[in-house]
């Protein structure tokens, strides 16, 4: 005689001024939350796929101008959504099965031009083992007045555009793709392995089949091949650029944030809570970028898959008032953010602006 499986109770609040529990303990209360479905991981890629080729059939299908960079401008951003899908499946919580992740995520981020293996190394380990602690996590790390003083004029000069709000575009492309990602230097990666060299290998090949088969389209349509490859290449590709280089920033920067740059104290600020922040807009625009978002969720569990991150969120909320970090986006918020916190200031624990004032409340050390 079968049994029924038992009632699970969702957590009671926690008092802000009561001890956070382990994270084993919060990553418990995710638990039945966090179940992977192969067939729902499988249906959304084909579905982001057909909707980003669809898109790439419009830049050549289309006649005026304007439709052809709308095409672009979409395309970028499901490039956007298939890249999401990768992650998860990188970090193993997209399907049951491991091996069926691997192949998924390398299709997932093949039009993002993104190596697997390459961004397994620096996100999964780097990223969310040392959150938010300088000399460790290299994702959009503030630097020191120092540190930036002693900066050449032309790396200054790249350091205000990053900060400036209009540069997540730029700093993804340069500092995380190229630098990092794209045949990275042993600099930058500290090892090299034949995983690494083939996956960029693939997504070498992946771009020349994809501008190949542009120009080709092109010849065949009697169209320009240089605005074909724009519209169905560079703007696609430029505008990834920019949503994930935003998407990174807002994630980890924001005045009430934190960084470190002493491991004992950053152990002890439990920054799988306090160095993400969730992000909200209207008009649904954070389910149509998967959830991503909700990004407290997926620092406290990385095995909740993007289509469990909504509710996961929730239950953290409602068990943790007033520790997680909650911002409704607005572009007045996003630029006043990028002109507050531009370094970081270690020893008083506060964000401050290129001439070392503080432009953030100080954070109270902790023992």
């Amino acid at each position: 005689m079968s049994q029924n499986p038992p009632e699970i109770h969702p957590p009671q609040p926690i008092p802000a001024d009561a001890p956070l529990p382990h994270r084993k303990v919060i990553r418990g209360w995710l638990t039945p939350i966090a179940e992977r479905e192969t067939a729902r991981g499988i249906v959304l890629l084909a579905l982001d796929w057909v909707i980003f080729a669809a898109l790439i059939v419009g830049t050549v299908l289309l006649q005026a101008w304007w439709a052809k960079l709308l095409c672009g401008l979409a395309a970028g951003f499901v490039i956007g959504r298939l890249f999401i899908i990768g992650h998860d499946a990188c970090h193993q919580s997209y399907t049951p099965h491991r091996g069926l992740n691997r192949i998924l995520g390398r299709i997932a981020m093949m039009p993002s031009l993104t190596p697997y293996s390459l961004w397994e190394v620096g996100h999964n380990v780097v990223h969310h083992g040392y959150t938010n602690l300088k000399g460790v996590d290299f994702v959009w790390a503030p630097l020191t007045k120092e540190e930036f003083e002693a900066l050449s004029p032309g790396r200054r000069a790249m350091e205000r555009i990053y900060r400036s709000g209009w540069g997540p575009a730029l700093y993804y492309l340069v500092e995380m793709w190229w630098n990092r990602m794209y045949f990275p230097r042993k600099s930058y990666m500290g090892t090299r392995r034949a995983e690494f060299t083939w996956d960029g290998v693939f997504v070498t090949a992946t771009a020349a089949v994809w501008i190949a088969a542009l120009i080709g389209a092109a010849y065949a349509t009697e169209q320009s091949a240089w605005a074909l490859v724009g519209y169905g290449f560079v703007i696609p590709f430029l505008f990834w650029n920019a949503m994930i280089g935003f998407v990174v920033y807002v994630h980890h920067t924001h005045t009430a944030v934190q960084w470190h740059d002493d491991k004992h104290a950053w152990a002890k600020a439990a920054p799988f809570v306090s160095t993400t922040v969730h992000m909200t807009f209207p008009f649904k625009i954070g389910a149509m970028m998967h959830h991503i978002m909700e990004h407290t969720a997926h620092h406290v569990d990385m095995s909740v898959p993007l289509y469990k991150l909504k509710n996961a969120q929730k239950l953290l909320e409602d068990t943790l008032p007033g520790r997680i970090i909650i911002q409704h986006f607005s572009w007045r918020w996003y630029f006043e953010t990028a002109r507050k916190c531009k370094l970081y200031d270690f020893t008083r624990r506060c964000w401050t602006d290129f001439q070392g004032r503080p432009t953030s409340d100080f954070k109270p050390a902790i023992a």
